[in-house]
């Protein structure tokens, strides 16, 4: 009987209520439990995966959590110390005999070793973006040290993507066919790299979920009856378009239309836009919660105007809700999406009016809606995270294969000699 692939995951957290982390999480628990891989994971923290205990080892596969410490500290020195500790505790681990990897998988940039990385941003393509917002001269004298903090931080994750990126020998997985360009325009980066989208946990996310949970979730958000309720959920909500949702709303001048936005960031920027519109009343911002299923019953609309975005799940979440999307050309699910038959697409994710339009066609014609929103969870079945994991397992038993091969070729090497 073959031996189960080890795989040691690298990342300084993991759990189910960021984008990244999330992906992992699920790729971890059914590598464990479809494919009986044992999976150490070397991180910070872990929440939100079901580690193994003895009784479940043997037969589901198993997960560990191998501790690495952390430091508080500036997010710059905070990386740093992540970035040598993580080095160490896995060659400790070797050194003792007790974990070598058949597969080192990272998720971004984590390690100088990883045998197969899955990238969920380009941080030299993000910075482009972002540059000018880190402008000293454009900003108070007061967040000067912040920004340089936050400046020579993104060099250093730059630098290391120009080298790590380039290993032509490390396969990469992105998470859409934008970010494979983006690697290849930052770093000239076209071999040895797939595409590996999102997946959506099914039995979590679909349309009679989101009618059992109805009733309740409106209640509890004190939404009236004849409330349309449009949702944005995610963090960064700056680069998640935010600001053009706001002035979608402010220009439809409907009080039936509602905003829900649910992330942790502050939402003080925002506030003076609410006032100059009368929007104070009915814009809501919530917390991410675990079962972030209940904020998908309560919408009629989810609305992703990303300004930049490797794929954006939660639009791919509210669809296998079979909940009508608009979501930005910028952010990697509108490649799995076609205009007008289950979604629409925003092609300037800036364009308020545009939106606007867009927002008052999904709801005053209800019956191209409803039809919007079951194409829209028929597309999202095709994408499952089994299927996600499926795709990832062959790149690694792959990288096992060859590493296995060149043992082999070497000791014939030697035998010949």
């Amino acid at each position: 009987m073959a031996r189960p692939l080890r795989i040691g995951v690298v990342s300084p957290f993991l759990d189910k209520t960021h984008g990244t982390e999330r992906c992992v999480s699920e790729q971890v628990a059914r590598l464990a439990r479809c494919h009986a891989c044992e999976i150490v994971l070397y991180c910070n923290e872990v929440r939100d995966i079901a580690l193994s205990s003895d009784e479940t080892k043997s037969r589901n596969g198993q997960i560990t959590w191998r501790k690495v410490p952390a430091i508080r500290a500036p997010q710059l020195i905070r990386f740093s110390w992540w970035f040598i500790a993580n080095h160490i505790v896995r060659w400790l681990d070797r050194r003792s005999g007790r974990f070598e990897p058949d597969v080192l998988y990272s998720p971004g940039i984590n390690c100088l070793d990883a045998d197969v990385i899955s990238v969920h941003i380009v941080f030299a393509e993000f910075h482009l973006r972002v540059r000018k917002r880190l402008a000293l001269f454009c900003n108070p004298i007061a967040s000067w040290p912040r920004l340089l903090h936050r400046r020579v931080y993104y060099r250093l994750i730059m630098a290391l993507e120009g080298v790590i990126y380039r290993w032509e020998q490390v396969p990469l997985a992105g998470v859409s066919k934008k970010v494979s360009q983006d690697l290849e325009r930052m770093y000239g980066r076209r071999r040895n790299v797939s595409v590996n989208y999102h997946g959506v946990d099914l039995h979590q996310f679909n349309p009679a979920v989101r009618a059992s949970l109805r009733c309740a979730a409106r209640g509890a958000l004190g939404l009236p009856k004849t409330a349309n309720l449009l949702l944005l959920l995610g963090n960064d909500w700056g680069k998640k378009g935010l600001r053009t949702l706001l002035e979608a709303l402010a220009r439809l001048r409907n009080p039936s239309i509602w905003a829900l936005i649910v992330g942790r960031d502050d939402p003080a920027p925002y506030r003076g836009l609410l006032r100059a519109n009368n929007l104070e009343d009915r814009v809501l911002f919530s917390p991410v919660r675990s079962d972030v299923e209940w904020y998908y019953a309560a919408a009629d609309v989810y609305i992703g105007p990303s300004l930049e975005d490797a794929f954006a799940l939660p639009a791919l979440e509210a669809m296998a809700c079979g909940i009508p999307v608009v979501v930005s050309r910028q952010a990697g699910v509108s490649e799995v999406l076609t205009h007008g038959v289950d979604g629409l697409i925003l092609e300037d994710p800036t364009d308020s009016g545009q939106l606007a339009l867009f927002i008052e066609k999904l709801l005053s014609e209800r019956e191209f809606s409803a039809q919007l929103g079951s194409a829209a969870a028929t597309t999202a079945r095709k994408f499952t995270w089994d299927k996600n994991a499926k795709q990832l397992l062959r790149i690694f038993l792959e990288v096992r294969c060859n590493r296995t091969g060149r043992a082999q070729d070497r000791l014939t090497h030697t035998s010949n000699a």
